[in-house]
């Protein structure tokens, strides 16, 4: 008999031992808006703030860690991502309101966070519930939409680094800028206190309903991944891709949104692969057509897929 061969190793069998949760080879692509790409090597589920330090301490220094939000803003490219992907859920995603002050976990729906200001009656929130993410991912990318971004309201941000110590910062110490902030990029953000200002309810709620509506009207519902391109300065990425002729462009199953073409769409068997070659098109053609150079906002992490074995059978 042929000896069989031995069973190869996983990442997850070095792993410390957290009290969340560990999975191997887990799906990422329907945790992600746009419903496609490849798994994480290893998903991690922390319980809490001192499950993640624990785990980042003691987790060997050439594992490479990825934090993924709600998947909203984000393409997993086909091939996965290697070592850990870090999904902040539950121990994340309380939200409680301290005098004017919002205290949101780094889990917490955007959305979720402008809904509770608004029962509170707190009022220069609203613009969270036009931004579909977490306010983890609002904190890496000064997320903003509709006269707001989180610069304006931040108070204060806890992050968790790589060694596993854990920070407490100042809007001045996030160094934010447009769409950008320079905390270190190993910083994991587990919370963040919000400044709200008392205003009336009722009003509020009419901001909220009235972001709903734009954005109904303005922007795809599909399998999407939010604002392709930032705006370059003096540009509205939008108008660029317009004029270069690449409303309804189409590569494989990827198509740039008839409705608003700054929204690149999974028509419904899309690869990570074809959306990303979509996205260079589109930059390619308005680079051509207008000079300008777009910039990615959707973040792209992982692999490609790996090369297929073509050939004679």
């Amino acid at each position: 008999m042929m000896a069989q061969p031995a069973a190869r190793s996983h990442l997850i069998d070095r792993l410390p031992k957290p009290r969340g949760r560990l999975t191997a080879d887990a799906p990422l692509g329907p945790q992600t808006w746009f419903r496609t790409g490849g798994p994480a090597e290893v998903l991690f589920r922390p319980a809490d703030t001192e499950d993640l330090a624990t785990f980042l301490r003691a987790l060997p220094e050439e594992v490479p860690v990825t934090v993924l939000g709600v998947g909203s803003n984000l393409l997993v490219r086909d091939g996965g991502v290697k070592g850990v992907v870090i999904r902040l859920m539950r121990g994340f995603t309380g939200i409680r309101v301290v005098d004017q002050e919002v205290i949101a976990g780094a889990g917490a729906l955007d959305l979720n966070v402008a809904l509770t200001a608004r029962d509170h009656a707190l009022a220069g929130l609203e613009f969270l519930s036009g931004i579909p993410g977490t306010i983890g991912g609002a904190l890496r990318m000064n997320a903003g939409a509709y006269s707001g971004e989180l610069s304006q309201v931040l108070m204060s941000a806890e992050a968790v680094d790589r060694s596993g110590a854990v920070h407490n910062v100042g809007p001045t110490e996030m160094g934010f800028s447009y769409r950008h902030c320079d905390a270190p990029p190993d910083w994991i953000f587990t919370s963040a206190s919000l400044r709200g200002t008392p205003g009336d309810q009722l009003a509020i709620a009419r901001r909220i309903a009235e972001i709903d509506a734009a954005r109904t009207e303005s922007q795809p519902r599909s399998r999407t991944g939010g604002s392709t391109f930032v705006n370059p300065p003096g540009y509205k990425a939008w108008e660029l891709i317009d004029q270069a002729g690449c409303r309804g462009l189409t590569v494989g199953g990827a198509q740039v949104s008839e409705k608003h073409c700054n929204f690149l769409i999974n028509l419904g068997d899309a690869t990570a692969t074809d959306i990303e070659a979509l996205g260079e098109e589109v930059r390619r053609r308005v680079r051509e057509k207008t000079g300008v150079t777009l910039h990615w906002e959707i973040r792209r992490i992982g692999e490609p897929a790996p090369a297929s074995c073509g050939g004679a059978g």
